[in-house]
């Protein structure tokens, strides 16, 4: 029998990873031979977590994920990644039970798990949606607020006018970026032309 190679994944940032890794050690994943990733979605393809997993694994090895939604949020994916495995002579650990896809009932379920990670992704979108909608009808949600005031804005505007400040004088004046003096000088540009 190969090596245990184990995955876990959280969405963001602030989540931990301390249940998934000892669910991995509980099942004898190696600390050493845990992959992970932080603060990236199951949707998301590129993770370099789960790359350096599936380059890890090799013939006769075992990937450990806790639970298929850690691998995978959508079918296909979560299919893709089985195929990929099993061409690989490579076994799938799910929670303990092993990806048997010649098996119909495990080939059955691991259908049936990446079904319900899918629609639970899907679910979660939309309940984010319409939370959006309900904060964006209240005035709760009226996205990132400018670096500068329009104080401050007028008063760069200004001081770009006078011809005695360069771009660098008026980022290091407000403390911005290039980009965002650009930005204050295009506005002020385009309501003037307007």
């Amino acid at each position: 029998m190969g090596e245990l190679i184990g995955y876990a994944r959280c969405s963001t940032v602030l989540q931990d990873l301390t249940a998934q890794r000892e669910i991995l050690a509980s099942l004898g994943v190696a600390d050493d031979r845990i992959y992970l990733d932080k603060g990236l979605t199951g949707t998301n393809r590129s993770r370099p977590g789960l790359d350096q997993a599936l380059a890890a694994v090799r013939a006769g090895d075992t990937l450990v994920v806790p639970k298929l939604d850690r691998l995978a949020r959508s079918v296909p994916d979560a299919r893709d990644i089985g195929d990929t495995l099993l061409a690989r002579g490579i076994r799938l650990s799910l929670g303990g039970t092993i990806y048997d896809p010649a098996d119909p009932m495990s080939k059955m379920f691991f259908n049936m798990l990446a079904v319900f990670a899918e629609f639970e992704a899907d679910l979660l979108k939309m309940r984010t949606r319409e939370g959006m909608a309900i904060a964006r009808s209240k005035g709760k949600l009226k996205g990132k607020q400018p670096k500068l005031s329009a104080r401050q804005q007028a008063e760069l505007v200004r001081m770009h006018s006078s011809g005695e400040y360069s771009i660098a004088d008026l980022m290091e004046v407000f403390t911005v970026g290039r980009a965002t003096v650009y930005r204050v000088l295009d506005q002020a540009k385009a309501q003037q032309s307007a």
